[in-house]
């Protein structure tokens, strides 16, 4: 399947989408250009953020997507996804069909254990919001047995609401309880009541074995929609005149519910609330594995907006505090053209670094080679030249299913692509000869924080492929194989 180039890149001062935020510039909205200039100076140097939007008094001053990453696609929120779980779980509050202090027992009964334990009796909805269950680790959700059962049949011991311990496991609890209360799942349940009015258009979540939103993770929006939301909850709740979360459950939410921590240099020890996390400089976030983030700051009447895929998600937010924070100023700036230009300018210019040219392909390009077989079912990979000077085709077979893969140097070949350990699904190919001997390609999957990074290596009678992705859960998130030509 051949891949096409094309990248949207959306920068201030652009058209807005129907339903999206209305658009200005940093100055009249109280920021200067340079500061916003010299926030994405420095987040480049990481070269890991995908998106980033910046909205100040309700409008849109600021936004980017490093290329092939684009302002029409969703992204992978992974534990922000907890925050919107609490917002159904708020609204189903409202409705009257839940209540904070439900216990959790007592709605499961066909999946309680047989002896349950005080603790556990004593669980309530309030504690699953604050990440205070009583459980030392986490419930596992493997395998065919319900996930709500694996919950309550997990130890707790201490008792809930004393002991605050990170726990996906327990929004999925929130997730399923908002869906036993309301008979719809929770992307059913807020899509009328959030999304739809937001202008969130074709959200996706990711289902449980049993037809539950995962709720701690599995959400997919775009960059915008992430910004939406937090603009929501800097209105406490209101969208063109309507109160659509109250605002007393907003006032709560992003309160510090939970110690956890006294770290007054990490934004991971100020506090927790029902599904958010309280910041230093007096803000609140939600945010999720590899940086994903929706942070507030309701004192600067401000929303940031950032997906990205990395692994020091403090360094982001280090550099939102000392680059932005200190420029939000209260009154409107005078324009500055040049540096509004220059912004402009690196906005459109965005991309996620590519591999840099510097040899000339091997002699032993041209063939086939083979692996024996391994658990990425990668079975023979070649190269050929493309239809232009600047493109290598890379012909892989993963098991039994052939691809074509167009690597073009200095530019993103779009499409559809499956590897390692990924289905296929869209995304993005770049590469070049990087050494005499070595071709290097970048394949970057624009829905989700991933990109692998794939390096083939001619040597003697030999093909040495690597692929090491930037990021990923655990210690084994790269591969090498060792090919024989056919």
């Amino acid at each position: 399947m051949k891949l096409f180039s094309c990248f949207v890149l959306l920068f201030a001062g652009s058209v807005a989408l129907a339903a999206d935020l209305p658009r200005s510039s940093p100055e009249a909205q109280g920021i200067a250009s340079s500061a916003v200039q010299s926030f994405l100076d420095e987040a480049d140097k990481v070269d890991s953020l995908h998106s980033v939007m910046l909205v100040r008094h309700g409008h849109v001053i600021a936004e980017g997507w490093w290329a092939p990453y684009h302002p029409t696609a969703r992204h992978s929120l992974f534990s922000l996804s907890k925050s919107f779980t609490s917002t159904a779980v708020g609204l189903a509050i409202a409705e009257g069909k839940l209540n904070l202090d439900d216990e959790v027992l007592k709605a499961f009964p066909d999946d309680a254990p047989n002896e349950p334990s005080n603790n556990l009796k004593s669980m309530r909805l309030s504690d699953l919001l604050r990440m205070s269950t009583g459980h030392q680790t986490e419930p596992p959700r493997t395998g065919e047995e319900a996930w709500t059962k694996m919950f309550l049949a997990h130890p707790v011991p201490f008792k809930p609401g004393t002991h605050f311990q990170y726990n996906t496991s327990a929004t999925y609890m929130q997730s399923a309880m908002v869906q036993k209360a309301t008979g719809q799942t929770v992307l059913e349940y807020l899509r009328p009541r959030l999304f739809e009015p937001l202008g969130i258009e074709n959200p996706t979540w990711e289902l449980s074995p049993q037809g539950i939103s995962t709720g701690g993770y599995g959400l997919s929006i775009r960059t915008e929609d992430i910004a939406k939301f937090g603009q929501l909850y800097l209105q406490k709740g209101q969208w063109q005149g309507k109160q659509l979360v109250p605002a007393a459950w907003i006032e709560a939410a992003t309160a510090r519910q939970t110690s956890n921590g006294s770290n007054p240099k990490s934004d991971w020890d100020q506090g927790y609330g029902y599904q958010f996390w309280r910041c230093r400089n007096g803000a609140y976030r939600g945010d999720g594995a590899f940086g994903q983030y929706c942070i507030v700051l309701p004192e600067q009447d401000a929303v940031i907006a950032i997906t990205s895929g990395l692994k020091d998600m403090q360094s982001v937010l280090n550099i939102v505090w000392d680059k932005l924070l200190p420029a939000m100023k209260s009154s409107p700036l005078p324009a500055d053209e040049t540096a509004a230009a220059k912004l402009t300018k690196t906005l459109q210019g965005l991309s996620l670094r590519q591999p840099v040219a510097a040899g000339k392909p091997a002699a032993a390009a041209g063939k086939k080679f083979v692996f024996a077989s391994n658990e990425r079912k990668l079975e023979s990979i070649s190269l050929k030249a493309g239809e232009k000077e600047s493109e290598t085709i890379l012909e892989v077979r993963i098991d039994g299913t052939p691809q074509q893969i167009v690597c073009s140097t200095g530019q993103w070949q779009k499409g559809r692509l499956a590897w390692g350990p990924l289905p296929a699904q869209p995304a993005a190919a770049c590469g070049a000869w990087t050494a005499d001997d070595t071709f290097t390609a970048k394949l970057c999957f624009y829905e989700t924080p991933f990109v692998a990074t794939v390096q083939l290596k001619y040597t003697n009678d030999e093909l040495l492929l690597t692929s090491q992705s930037n990021v990923g859960f655990g210690p084994n998130k790269g591969f090498e194989l060792v090919g024989k030509p056919e």
